[in-house]
């Protein structure tokens, strides 16, 4: 059991253990449900609660009584085997998990939640993807999204290739929403795909009422049996469980904490919306690979001596030093409006191009082309050897840069790989029609 100290002592005085459906009172108000286990870093003074609605209710057990009023198991999931029969007509579409809410499952008895790590899992939770599907189903990684990194995109891109190899029509991947953005750009750089390739997450986990969980699935699934053979990312394109956009990997970022339609596509429309378990093209002239016109091909060398650098009033121009000091081989600068920063930033940049070492410049807006022609200041900046990230998302462009740089060490050639578009992260054109889109 989870709970230690004022909790535990609580709950061994009240006889009451994980599972049990209970009921507290503290402050006069009684919270009624079933008694679920703590995560490995709690304090010592709440016990959480699983209500009848879903939610999960944290209370301070100071000053609070306890009552049983039903005996329970202590949550746990059974992994009873299917046998589910393979459907000839069906595509057979893989699942790889790398961890986020998305993978998880419910277990209905007991309200508690588990990551799920085989296809029987997701099956089990949710049976409705064998209605689109032949399920195959796999856990690479069991992480939170903030702890990913550009060697879990390389395991991601070749277990991705591997199911490709064994004859997957399809892939979708299971990942946390924080930093979904980064993956979803960088296996577009890694790997050539001839089937669809989908990133999905949930913003809320599926003991939830309002978790979106299932129908990102859904329409994941959906999105890997079309022609689009990219790497894409699919999630809620409104709050209402209405419809969801498939959005090029490169061109999409999480613009909400909360929201279930928090990611959008920046400086481009989304690729297709999928409603009612049909994909239907946004722009029927957009640009895309179409599915089986190349073989799945890995370029999945990486450099990670990378920075990503905010520029911000009164930034220190030694920032810039230190990084090039601890050996960074590429920089990516945020910078401000069209694409600037401080005057005190240029000597640094210029030390950075005397030694061979990379900077691209993008924008803290979002929307709209980074362009250092246009001032005196950004200028000076291109004559510091700063390379313009057009409309690159700064997050894409980060990305990039690792790519890059694990393709070729020459600086000449980094400058123009990272000007050519490779895959969909860098605009013909920058539009104002794409504003807040």
């Amino acid at each position: 059991m989870g709970y230690k100290g004022s909790s535990r002592k609580f709950l061994d005085s009240s006889g009451i253990s994980i599972g049990d459906i209970v009921k507290i009172t503290r402050n006069g108000t009684s919270y009624q449900g079933i008694l679920l286990d703590r995560a490995e870093d709690p304090d010592d003074k709440h016990i959480v609660l699983k209500l009848k609605s879903g939610y999960n209710v944290g209370i301070d057990v100071v000053d609070a009584t306890a009552e049983l009023v039903q005996r329970g198991d202590i949550p746990k999931l059974e992994h009873h085997p299917l046998n589910i029969k393979k459907d000839a007509d069906k595509p057979d579409i893989s699942i790889i998990s790398t961890g986020g809410t998305v993978a998880s499952v419910i277990d209905y008895k007991t309200g508690a939640v588990h990551p799920a790590f085989t296809a029987d899992d997701l099956i089990r939770s949710n049976p409705e993807l064998l209605i689109h599907a032949n399920i195959n189903g796999k856990a690479i990684l069991n992480i939170l999204s903030e702890n990913m990194k550009p060697a879990y995109w390389v395991k991601t891109a070749r277990a991705i290739a591997d199911e490709i190899n064994e004859g997957a029509d399809g892939v979708v991947i299971a990942h946390g929403t924080d930093t979904m953005h980064y993956t979803s750009a960088a296996l577009n750089f890694m790997l050539d795909t001839p089937v669809p390739v989908v990133v999905t997450g949930a913003q809320r986990s599926s003991d939830r009422p309002s978790s979106d969980a299932f129908m990102n699935l859904i329409s994941s699934l959906v999105a890997a049996k079309s022609d689009i053979a990219e790497v894409t990312l699919c999630m809620h394109a409104e709050e209402d469980d209405s419809y969801c956009y498939l959005h090029r990997g490169t061109k999409v970022r999480k613009l909400h904490t909360t929201r279930r339609d928090t990611f959008r596509s920046i400086n481009a429309l989304p690729l297709a919306k999928i409603e009612k378990g049909n994909l239907k093209l946004v722009d029927k002239k957009v640009q895309y690979k179409k599915r089986n016109s190349n073989n799945v091909h890995l370029r999945d060398e990486l450099e990670e001596e990378v920075a990503l650098i905010k520029s911000y009033p009164g930034i220190p121009a030694d920032i810039i030093d230190y990084h090039i000091d601890k050996g960074c081989k590429g920089i990516v600068l945020e910078g401000t409006g069209l694409g600037h920063c401080s005057d005190n930033l240029i000597p640094s940049l210029e030390r950075a191009k005397d030694e061979d070492i990379p900077v691209i410049m993008t924008s803290q807006c979002f929307y709209g082309l980074v362009d250092m022609n246009v001032y005196s200041t950004g200028r000076k900046i291109i004559s510091a050897g700063v390379i313009s990230g057009l409309d690159m998302l700064p997050e894409t462009a980060y990305v990039k840069m690792v790519w890059t740089l694990g393709q070729t060490d020459n600086i000449e050639e980094v400058k123009k790989i990272l000007q050519t578009n490779i895959a969909g992260e860098i605009g013909e054109k920058s539009s104002e029609k794409f504003f807040l889109n």
